[in-house]
């Protein structure tokens, strides 16, 4: 039963307040000829170094285009990761929480590239008191080290954090450590996270 005791907030970014804008999977399929779906496996794997830091996403991305004799550059091939714009009113939701005392923090994984695009362009950073960015962290969810991190960082018990993210994996990764932790999509609507909130006793306007 969720408790009256959750002091801060660890919000992921894509399903959760950002969603895409274009079908991105749509654009990165007619990059090559044929055997899209190997291709695209094979774009996602490249990209996982990077979510911790470990590789320059561009760099992979180059070699996965090469390696499928793609006539795209690599610019043309980074479209679809600027294709994403956060949720009004769960960003207005955030503002709520952390005016009334909530601290609310970013838990995202995210490869530097979409990092900059997310935190320096688009003034992610602004909306949160901390962002939490696997590729700064070196560390990504739902590895437990990923939430010992950001615990340490913020310096609050886990027993007085709520995590929320679209992805189960990633939840069961933060309640293994002791977060509260939930399953939220942000394609259920934004009243289905007011409840949610409302659960923890954290204070939503009615």
């Amino acid at each position: 039963m969720p408790t009256t005791s959750v002091t801060a907030v660890l919000f992921d970014a894509d399903g959760v307040f950002q969603r895409p804008t274009q079908d991105w999977f749509a654009r990165l399929n007619s990059l090559v000829p044929a055997d899209s779906e190997t291709f695209l496996a094979e774009l996602m794997a490249a990209e996982k170094p990077s979510l911790v830091g470990k590789v320059d996403f561009r760099d992979a991305l180059a070699e996965v285009l090469q390696r499928w004799n793609s006539t795209a550059t690599v610019e043309e091939a980074l479209e679809p990761w600027h294709w994403f714009e956060a949720e009004p009113a769960v960003v207005s939701l955030i503002q709520e929480l952390r005016a009334a005392g909530i601290g609310c923090h970013l838990a995202t994984n995210q490869q530097a590239y979409r990092r900059s695009l997310m935190h320096d362009e688009r003034g992610y950073g602004e909306w949160f008191d901390q962002s939490f960015y696997s590729c700064d962290l070196g560390l990504a969810k739902p590895d437990p080290a990923y939430f010992r991190a950001i615990l340490a960082a913020i310096d609050v018990p886990a027993s007085s954090v709520l995590f929320i993210d679209d992805n189960e994996a990633n939840v069961a990764g933060a309640a293994s450590v002791g977060l509260h932790a939930e399953v939220y999509d942000l394609s259920t609507g934004v009243d289905t996270l007011v409840g949610l909130l409302r659960r923890y006793g954290l204070p939503i306007p009615g």
